[in-house]
C-alpha cells in the first residue's frame, strides 16, 4: 500500500478522539528540531470546531476488539492500514518541516495484545526522538493492560500520556465496549501519576469520554469526571458528543451529534477546575441534566438570586467568579484596579467582562445597570436566551458569507 494511502486511512481513523490537548510541556533544550515551547503550538479547527495542532493519527486500525461505537471495530468492513516506526517518523520529520505541524499525537487500534501494541508504538517514538532528534511535543494512548514496564518506557519518551475511560459507567462500557475493562485505565492512571515528573510524561495526563451513546445523566457524567480528577490529578477530561458511525441495536439512534451537550458539559469542567464549583452546585438527582439554552454558572445564578447582586467595589475575587460573565482574567483584573480607584460598569466592559450576561447580576457603587424591578429568573432567562439566539443567528450568517465568498 503506498505511504499516502496508509496515511489517508489512519489519519480519518484517528479523528474521532479529541483528547489530544497539546499544552503543558516545556521539553529541556537539545539539538535537533521541534520545540514544546508554551506557546510554540500552532492550532488550526477542524470542521466540527475541535481544536487540532498535532498529526493525529493511529499507528494502525486494525484492532482486536469489536466495540460497538468504534469506526475501527473489528467486524467493520473498512480499509486497514499500518505504519512502520520508518514510516510514522518520515510523515512526521516531513509534516514539521513544511510548518504542518509542531507535534505528534499518536494512538493505535490493538494488535495481538496491549504490549505487542505498545511495543510497536514505543518502538516508533523512540526512534522520532533519537534517530531523527525530534523534540517536538508528543502525546501517546497510552494501552490498557500494557505492562508497567512498557508504560515507564513510553512515558520517559513522550510529554503527555493518555488513557481513555471511553464511558461514564462501568454499566455503559459493558453494554458497548464488553472486552475493555476500566481499571485496566484507571491503573494506567494511577501509574502516571505516580511517576509524574519533568522527565516521565511531563504534560500530565487526560483521558476522554464519550456523552450520548449511553443514558447516564450530565450529572453521572460530571461525578466521574470529579472523580477523576481528584483521584488521579488529571490535566483534561475530554468529552466527545457520540458520532453515528456504526449500526447496532445497542446504539442510540441520533439525528446529529449532542454538541449543545458537549459544550455545557466542557463549561461546567472549567467550573470546577477554575471557579471554585462543586459538583453538587450545578447538578444533583432531581436536576440531572444540563439547561441547554443557558450556560451552567448562569444556570446556578437564575436559581441562586437571592446572592445577588454583587457589589463589584467590595466582594471576594471568589465571589467575582460566581458572576455571569466575568472570568479568571477579568477577576484578576478588577481585583487588581479597584485598589487604584472606584470601577463602574465602563472599566468593567474594558477588563472584558461580559456585560450582556453581567449587568443582572452586579452593582457599581450600590448602583444598577438596569432597572431592579425586572431582575428576576423570567426576565433575565428570557433575555440572554434572546441574546444567545441572536448571536447564533449572526454567527450563521457570517458562515454562509465565508461560504460565499469562498
Amino acid at each position: 500500500m503506498e505511504l499516502k494511502d496508509k496515511l489517508r486511512i489512519l489519519a480519518d481513523s484517528a479523528k474521532y478522539d479529541a483528547s489530544c490537548s497539546s499544552s503543558g510541556s516545556n521539553r529541556a533544550f537539545k539539538s535537533g528540531i521541534g520545540s514544546t515551547a508554551i506557546a510554540g503550538i500552532c492550532h488550526s479547527f477542524a470542521s466540527d470546531g475541535r481544536c487540532i495542532s498535532l498529526l493525529k493519527i493511529l499507528l494502525t486500525n486494525s484492532c482486536i476488539f469489536d466495540c460497538k461505537y468504534c469506526p475501527n471495530r473489528r467486524s467493520n468492513d473498512i480499509e486497514r492500514a499500518m505504519l512502520t516506526a520508518t514510516e510514522l517518523c518520515n510523515i512526521t520529520i516531513n509534516f514539521y518541516r513544511r510548518n504542518y505541524i509542531e507535534g505528534l499525537f499518536l494512538s493505535s487500534g490493538i494488535i495481538k495484545n496491549p504490549d505487542y501494541t505498545m511495543e510497536r508504538m514505543i518502538e516508533a517514538i523512540s526512534m522520532l526522538r533519537n534517530k531523527y532528534h525530534f523534540n517536538g511535543y508528543i502525546h501517546a494512548k497510552a494501552i490498557p493492560g500494557a505492562s508497567e514496564e512498557l508504560l515507564k518506557k513510553l512515558g520517559l519518551l513522550v510529554d503527555r500520556m493518555s488513557a481513555n475511560i471511553e464511558l461514564p459507567t462501568d454499566e455503559g462500557l459493558k453494554l458497548l465496549a464488553p472486552n475493555k475493562d476500566s481499571h485496566k485505565v484507571t491503573q494506567i492512571m494511577r501509574y502516571v501519576k505516580k511517576e509524574h515528573s519533568k522527565n516521565f510524561a511531563p504534560a500530565g495526563q487526560s483521558t476522554q469520554m464519550i456523552i450520548g451513546a449511553t443514558k447516564e445523566s450530565d450529572y453521572d457524567v460530571m461525578l466521574r469526571s470529579s472523580s477523576l480528577y481528584d483521584n488521579y490529578k488529571l490535566k483534561r477530561v475530554f468529552y466527545s458528543a457520540y458520532i453515528p458511525v456504526n449500526k447496532d441495536n445497542t446504539l442510540p439512534t441520533l439525528i446529529k451529534p449532542p454538541l449543545k451537550r458537549e459544550n455545557r458539559l466542557y463549561q461546567a469542567d472549567w467550573l470546577l477546575r477554575f471557579y471554585g464549583f462543586k459538583v453538587e452546585d450545578l447538578l444533583n438527582n432531581d436536576k440531572p441534566n444540563f439547561n441547554l439554552l443557558v450556560d451552567p454558572k448562569t444556570e446556578w445564578a437564575l436559581l441562586h438570586l437571592e446572592e445577588f447582586p454583587k457589589e463589584i467595589n467590595k466582594c471576594s475575587y471568589y465571589e467575582l467568579l460566581k458572576i455571569p460573565g466575568i472570568g479568571t482574567k477579568s477577576a484578576r483584573r478588577i481585583i487588581a484596579s479597584r485598589r487604584q480607584f472606584k470601577l463602574d460598569f465602563s472599566d468593567l466592559s474594558r477588563m472584558g467582562v461580559v456585560m450582556k450576561r453581567a449587568k443582572y447580576f452586579i452593582t457599581c457603587s450600590d448602583r444598577y445597570m438596569i432597572n431592579p424591578q425586572f431582575i428576576n429568573r423570567n426576565f433575565i432567562e428570557t433575555n440572554l436566551i434572546l441574546d444567545e439566539h441572536l448571536k447564533q443567528e449572526s454567527n450563521n450568517r457570517y458562515n454562509q458569507l465565508e461560504l460565499f465568498h469562498e
